[in-house]
């Protein structure tokens, strides 16, 4: 029996391995969509992808962890099935902490875990900071849970994220976006990440698409693709670090998002993953690339399965509704 709360919709699957439900949570701009795995009144965990991928990056690797946690993996805004942001509105990192505040009041949970990948878990990080009493447990995957930025860089990112967003309304006023045969389409997705199997592309694509005349297009919003201008410093990152409360474990990929840095960008995250280290966090490096969890979900599932058993406390007897 699935209860709806607060205007959650839940439509049920079967599959011969496991039961996943389609999860639908009203916000007033439309609707943020995601799927569900685990027993109803499971220890609940939110999963939480990265850029432009939605909750179909969770497809391989939720199968191999704790069969006694509820996990709820998103699509974030702009991504996937959910709903795009209003015209004229950017996509910026407080935002999605908000869209995730909204999730969890609809849920009604009290206290949960977080999985999230690369910008999922900035995402994350930040809502762990913002809201520490609510995360026992953080999980990043090829992710630092920050993203500082170089103050004197800023105004210069300000600028060009502002100036973006008008060029790219002026630019796609009345554009219809490309139409692609599915083929297609997972040779662009594979051509802009290289870091994606062909069968991740594809299960990605599950949700990334929409059937139109004459094939399909992206569903994604393409304003995801413009310039974040709510950025961190370094020592604001280290801030917000310092007030997470929740036990952290960090999966780096060696052929993961620390290759991508310039040499600024090395330093100042090195300096914030210093600050992860200590007794109460792990930080873990495994081979693979930026997808490693969803190309190799064998290699990441181990460490994550054992964190949460170990550093997560149950905290079913907690929860003021976990999805009943």
């Amino acid at each position: 029996m699935i209860r709806a709360l607060k205007g959650v919709r839940h439509m049920t699957t079967t599959t011969v391995k496991q039961a996943v439900s389609e999860l639908s949570i009203p916000v007033p701009w439309g609707e943020i969509r995601g799927k569900v795995w685990g027993p109803d009144h499971g220890r609940p965990v939110l999963c939480l992808h990265g850029w432009a991928d939605n909750c179909g990056s969770f497809n391989t690797l939720l199968p191999l962890l704790p069969k006694d946690c509820r996990y709820v993996a998103v699509d974030l805004v702009g991504h996937g099935c959910s709903s795009h942001r209003p015209p004229g509105v950017l996509y910026a990192f407080p935002s999605y902490v908000m869209d995730i505040r909204r999730v969890i009041d609809a849920l009604q949970w009290s206290k949960f875990s977080i999985i999230g990948h690369s910008m999922g878990g900035n995402i994350g990080g930040m809502f762990s900071a913002v809201y520490p009493e609510m995360v026992d447990a953080l999980v990043l995957l090829d992710s630092y849970g920050f993203l500082p930025t170089d103050t004197k860089e800023m105004p210069e990112v300000l600028r060009q994220g502002l100036e973006d967003m008008i060029q790219f309304e002026k630019t796609m006023e009345g554009k219809q976006k490309r139409v692609y045969s599915h083929e297609k389409a997972v040779e662009r997705l594979l051509a802009g990440n290289k870091s994606l199997s062909e069968e991740s592309a594809t299960i990605l694509l599950e949700r990334a698409l929409v059937q139109v005349e004459g094939g399909v297009m992206f569903s994604r919003d393409f304003r995801i693709n413009l310039k974040n201008i709510a950025r961190i410093s370094l020592e604001q990152s280290l801030e917000m670090r310092s007030r997470i409360r929740a036990s952290v474990l960090i999966i780096l990929a060696d052929g993961g998002f620390g290759r991508m840095f310039p040499n600024t960008e090395e330093k100042l995250v090195s300096a914030l993953l210093e600050a992860y280290k200590d007794g109460n966090n792990e930080v873990v490096r495994v081979p693979g690339n930026h997808h490693v969890h969803l190309n190799e979900p064998e290699v990441v599932a181990p460490f994550v399965s054992n964190f949460l058993q170990t550093k997560a406390p149950a905290n079913s007897a907690e929860l003021t509704g976990a999805l009943a």
